[in-house]
């Protein structure tokens, strides 16, 4: 299976059904200029905001927008990075879980509306997972896959091998599947809003 090729506007469509059916709700833009537009205007000012390191974030503008620091946001990993005592960076690091959004990509998405995240360190998942109110995912439609087992392979075959050229291409050892989470439904009882912003470009592996 070919996991770069944007898929028909039916099979979106149907992914968003899916995860309304699971309890986050999915919206389709059709560029990478809309979907920077529309997180300035879901994130109020004041919020304070945490991101996963992600390419999608990249290609959107969205990581040199926050570093251009005219958004009003509280951005608490700019307070991390500025920190120079590594205890207090630590420190830092455990609060911002508390963030009152959490924005990052997948790295597949089932049309039946589960969706695969893995990382090396784990440090964005307590976010994703629990700590967070507020999620906000940018998908690229190409990470569209039919079944759960696909979005894995998908993982596991082709993200993984070119998140880790990536990262050796930096200098660095190299990336690990260390901590994977699945994401099968989000409880309303929760409280808590997950939204997908799926985007008709081929954005991230």
């Amino acid at each position: 299976m070919e996991y770069d090729t944007l898929p028909a506007k039916e099979v979106i469509d149907q992914t968003i059904a899916a995860l309304a059916d699971r309890g986050v709700k999915a919206v389709l833009v059709e560029n990478k200029e809309e979907v920077l537009e529309k997180i300035k205007e879901m994130i109020p000012q004041g919020a304070s905001l945490m991101n996963g390191s992600s390419q999608t974030l990249q290609q959107i503008g969205f990581v040199d927008y926050l570093k251009a620091g005219q958004h009003g946001w509280n951005n608490l990993h700019d307070g991390i990075l500025a920190e120079e005592d590594p205890v207090k960076q630590a420190a830092l690091r455990k609060q911002a879980v508390l963030s009152d959004y959490y924005l990052g990509s997948v790295h597949g998405m089932a049309r039946t509306g589960e969706f695969v995240i893995a990382s090396n360190s784990g440090s964005q998942l307590p976010h994703i997972v629990y700590t967070s109110p507020n999620l906000i995912f940018v998908v690229g439609a190409q990470k569209i896959v039919p079944t759960l087992d696909e979005a894995l392979k998908r993982l596991k075959e082709y993200v993984f091998p070119l998140e880790d050229q990536r990262m050796k291409s930096t200098g660095a050892a190299g990336s690990n599947i260390s901590k994977l989470l699945i994401v099968e439904k989000e409880q309303s009882w929760m409280g808590r809003n997950v939204t997908v912003i799926f985007v008709n470009e081929k954005l991230g592996f």
